[in-house]
């Protein structure tokens, strides 16, 4: 009788223990501590498994309302700032809700383009405003007041206080 040689083949675990850069690799190494599929964490998104793939290979990136559930899903934020301005405290707030600009201006009741401009860093001017983005953020209006009045004067080019 003759010899087959026969080769036994395993997958090889994926290694898990690297540090994340990429809002996909957070992902992948969420996914690997879970030993969760590509199919099961698609599930939890309402997206099919080779959007998960897309997502964890750098392709493509969840779309702004899926931000939450990816949020939820590692708890925590992959790309959590240190906010230095009003314009980057807006983006972030609105991007942990998974609203578009458009839905963020709706909900505070201001034209997208007002809401636009404000998260460029434009000045925002009135004061009924300037609670509004307050409350929204869960801030003092005294630091949107003195962060206006600073970008103001900046502006004018008045550097008297």
């Amino acid at each position: 009788m003759p010899y087959i040689r026969v080769t036994l083949n395993t997958l090889i675990p994926k290694q898990y223990e690297f540090e994340p850069k990429t809002v996909g690799e957070h992902l992948l190494k969420r996914r690997l501590t879970l030993k969760l599929t590509q199919a099961e964490v698609g599930k939890l998104f309402n997206v099919s498994p080779f959007t998960i793939f897309n997502w964890e290979k750098g392709h493509t990136e969840p779309k702004i309302f899926q931000i939450p559930i990816l949020i939820n899903f590692l708890g925590y934020d992959p790309t959590n700032h240190n906010p230095n301005s009003i314009a980057e405290r807006l983006f972030i707030r609105r991007r942990e809700l998974g609203w578009t600009q458009r839905m963020a201006a709706r909900e505070l009741g201001v034209d997208p383009c007002t809401w636009s401009s404000w998260e460029c860093g434009g000045t925002i001017m009135t004061h009924k405003h300037r609670r509004l983005v307050a409350s929204f953020l869960g801030i003092a209006e005294e630091i949107i007041n003195e962060n206006m009045k600073k970008r103001w004067m900046s502006v004018t080019g008045n550097k008297s206080k």
